[in-house]
């Protein structure tokens, strides 16, 4: 859920519709699809649009399992979907403290903020000269 929270703000910031759109549920050839894939999409339609990702933000609200302690490596396996420095993305975890459905245990929830630029790639090499 966390990828598919990732993969609608790509295709949001970029005007190109919603997940469901794009990989609807109904659609056999997406039951067990590998969500990752569908980032790389994303990404690949924004580049496209000569849009690069800036920041990516990213909250879980679980109960369970606890994800404090894999905030770095899902940090990493973001940057290496986005094709982007790792400082570009942000990770955190939050539980639902016994309150709602994600409180109980009941729900999952991810949700996902990305910032991009028509000119992100090239402001990032302007500033390593």
């Amino acid at each position: 859920m966390l990828l598919h929270a990732v993969t609608d703000a790509l295709l949001g910031s970029g005007g190109l519709g919603d997940i469901g759109q794009w990989f609807p549920d109904t659609d056999p050839q997406y039951a067990g699809a590998d969500s990752s894939r569908f980032v790389e999409i994303a990404r690949d339609e924004l580049a496209g649009l000569g849009l690069a990702v800036v920041n990516l933000d990213v909250i879980v609200f679980a109960e369970s399992p606890r994800l404090s302690g894999f905030a770095s490596a899902i940090r990493e396996r973001l940057a290496t979907l986005l094709e982007t420095d790792i400082d570009r993305i942000n990770f955190k975890a939050k539980t639902g403290e016994g309150v709602g459905p994600v409180g109980r245990g009941e729900a999952i929830e991810a949700t996902a903020a990305v910032l991009v630029d028509g000119h992100g790639a090239d402001r990032e090499a302007s500033e390593t000269t």
